[in-house]
């Protein structure tokens, strides 16, 4: 439905915990970033999607479910359990869907959990998802999307770094995988001509 490219396999840490962090174009990001892996992700979901028969497919998918009218503390240590039991965790660190297919600026949030995790940080960037299923949208349409792993950000490199450094080094490193996934879209393996007119 869309030809799914995935970019960058080989930056993924075949073990220990990972803090994968997504730009966050639709509903369809934790879905397709999960089948792009090479490892089963876990993300956080609202606890009000887990019913039947969506609550099956989320779990199977990694879900978590976290209380939205609760604190944001039950979200943190879920989070750092997952990446304490050596798994990796996927967040959208742009904290809500894009309005209009580009990146937007970070939340500071996922700067708490990577210093206390000590876990690598992995970018990955979708491209197409957003013109497949933006907001408002209720059916998807058929349009090519691409994901791509960008280069890793080692426990060393958040050490000596503050939490605005730390955002801005994540922010390059999305934007330049962003910048790929959305290169590759518009060549001849990418996007189709078709692709223009959805």
């Amino acid at each position: 439905m869309f030809r799914l490219r995935i970019i960058g396999k080989e930056q993924i840490p075949p073990d220990g915990g990972v803090l994968v962090l997504s730009n966050h174009q639709s509903h369809l990001d934790p879905v397709l970033v999960g089948i792009a892996s090479t490892r089963q992700l876990r993300f956080l979901a609202r606890e009000t999607l887990f019913f039947w028969p969506l609550s099956w497919m989320i779990e199977s998918l990694g879900a978590i479910p976290i209380c939205q009218t609760g604190t944001a503390l039950s979200g943190l240590r879920s989070s750092l359990q997952v990446l304490k039991d050596q798994k990796p965790l996927l967040l959208f660190p742009e904290g809500t869907r894009t309005p209009d297919g580009n990146l937007q600026p970070l939340q500071p949030g996922f700067c708490l959990v990577a210093r206390r995790s000590r876990a690598t940080l992995l970018p990955v960037a979708v491209a197409g998802s957003f013109d497949a299923l933006p907001r408002g949208r209720v059916l998807p349409r058929f349009c090519s999307i691409v994901v791509a792993f960008g280069t890793p950000i080692s426990p060393g490199e958040i050490l000596d770094k503050d939490n605005q450094q730390l955002a801005d080094l994540l922010t390059e490193r999305l934007g330049e995988a962003f910048h790929q996934a959305s290169t590759f879209r518009t060549t001849r393996h990418g996007r189709s001509s078709e692709d223009q007119g959805n």
